[in-house]
This record gives C-alpha cells, structure tokens and sequence, in this order.
C-alpha cells in the first residue's frame, strides 16, 4: 500500500511540475519570443507573441474572474464555463458508456469466435479513420428522423452517439487484449475444473483484464471528451463547452483573453474524466498488480 501510495503521489507531482513547466514556457517565450513570430520558407511555426495572438497567463486568468459582459447582472466568465463543462461532462459520460458496453460486447464477440476477430477487427481499426467532421451532420439528420410517440431525438443525444464511437475503440481494443490475456495453463485448469466458457469468463478472464481494461477507459473517457467537443462544435448544440469555444473565439481580436477560457475548461474536461475513472479503479486495485508492476 505504501509502494501503491508513494507511486501515486509522485505521478501528482510529476503532473504538477508538466503543468507549471509549460506555463513558464508559456511566459518566457510571450516575454522573449519574436514579436512577429518565427517561422521558416514563409511558414509560421511559431505563434506571434502580440497580446492579442498570445495573452499573458495572469490576463487569462483575470477575465476569468470577470463578468462577460458589461450588464449588471452578466455572469463570471469561469462560471459560465463552469456550466457548459458540467454539461459537456454529463454528455461525455453518457457517450462513454454507450461505448463501453458496445466496445466490451464486441470484445466478448471477437473473443468468443475467432473468425469474428478476423472479420470485425480490422473493421473497427477503419472505423476510426472516419472523421468526425463529416460524421456529425449524418448522425444529426438521422436522429431527427426518430421519434416514437412523444419521445423525440435532442441534438446532445447525437452528441453522445458520436461520442461513443469515438470512445468504443479504445475499450474494445483494451477489452480483448485483456481477455486473452490469461496463460494457457490457467485455462486448461479451469477446463480440467469442467469450467464453462462463462464461468471462465467470469472467474478468469474479466479478473485478468482489469489492468488492461482501466486505462483503456481512461483513454476512451478522454476520447469521449474529444469526441464532445468536436461534436458540439459541428452541430453547434448549444449550453456544452463546444459552443462557448466558438462564441468566445469570435471575439478573440477585442477580447482574446476571454478565447482561453473555455480551452482550458475542455484541459480540465478530459483531466477529470481520466481521474474519475482512475478513481472507479481503486475498487479493483487487488485486480490490478500487472499494472501497477509495469
């Protein structure tokens, strides 16, 4: 617990001192950097270092602490991020399941029939090369369709959808590894315990793939927020951190300040989605000595 604990409190640190790192570099060159930018062959590869192209962090944080606008009862900038980050995380989450459960069913399928892995796998590596720009509108236009009674399609339910798929490959793939991850002589002694392939399943395989399942989760929980953003980008659903992306960006010549905001919500977005499923993973930590080992 000790060794667990110690290893824990240094990947803090070494978090911590990442972010304060880039932060001083995000000062040094704003504060040295060419004022014009450097670039090579009339590429820009290197940002300007103007306040409008590159605000200094302490003015970022400034706004944030300011209203939006200059009505009387105008709302904070951090809270109205606040918001529309509670809203795209209960969205990501909700896209997060949806691709958990279709990336572990697929990865019962693939490993429950070995032409099924052959068949659909390289499929799955496809489907990921689909970008989500164009997927978006499609699956908008297709939810619009549906409606059953008094229930009708909303568009953030179409964001969670491309969230899942954007979530599903990591956990399918995660998934699989983790089941097939048990030695040989583990299954032939379940198989001479006259084991079914469910009763494997549940007392070998799915304890077995706990190191490989968790930070696939982690990954699909980041891409879930990813597959968020964009999305509400694309379809421009309104009260998510997408939009505000957009509507703070437009101002971004006579307040860029206020354009980091809402980026730095979307940081802190897929940081608590990572950390939320590392904390779920603490209930299984006895499943999880390969991982903490590696």
């Amino acid at each position: 617990m000790r060794r667990t604990a110690g290893r824990r409190t240094r990947a803090v640190a070494l978090g911590t001192a990442g972010v304060l790192l880039l932060a001083l570099a995000w000062e040094l060159y704003k504060n040295f950097g060419p004022l014009a930018g450097w670039g090579v062959g009339g590429v820009l590869l290197l940002p300007r270092t103007d306040d409008i192209s590159m605000p200094h962090l302490g003015a970022m944080l400034a706004r944030a602490a300011q209203p939006l606008t200059s009505a009387a009862d105008s709302q904070p900038v951090w809270l109205i991020v606040l918001l529309g980050c509670v809203s795209s995380l209960g969205t990501a989450f909700l896209g997060l399941l949806i691709g958990a459960v279709v990336g572990i069913g697929l990865a019962l399928v693939m490993l429950r029939f070995r032409v099924a892995e052959a068949a659909v796998l390289p499929w799955l590596v496809l489907s990921q090369t689909v970008p989500l720009i164009a997927l978006a509108p499609l699956v908008v236009t297709w939810g619009g369709q549906l409606q059953f009674g008094s229930f009708s399609w909303q568009r953030w339910m179409s964001v969670a959808v491309i969230a899942s798929y954007l979530a599903f490959f990591p956990v399918a793939i995660g998934a699989l590894r983790g089941f097939q991850s048990p030695e040989v002589a583990h299954t032939e002694l379940m198989h001479s315990y006259a084991a079914g392939w469910w009763k494997t399943l549940f007392y070998l395989r799915l304890p077995a793939s706990v190191p490989y399942l968790l930070p696939a989760l982690r990954l699909g929980a980041a891409s879930a927020i990813i597959g968020t953003v964009v999305a509400e980008v694309s379809t421009g659903t309104e009260g998510g951190i997408g939009r505000l992306i957009i509507e703070f960006a437009q101002s971004g010549s006579s307040d860029p300040a206020k354009a980091y905001s809402p980026i730095a919500g979307a940081v802190l977005m897929g940081l608590a989605a990572a950390g939320i499923v590392s904390i779920m993973g603490l209930a299984l930590s006895r499943y999880r000595r390969n991982e903490v080992q590696s």
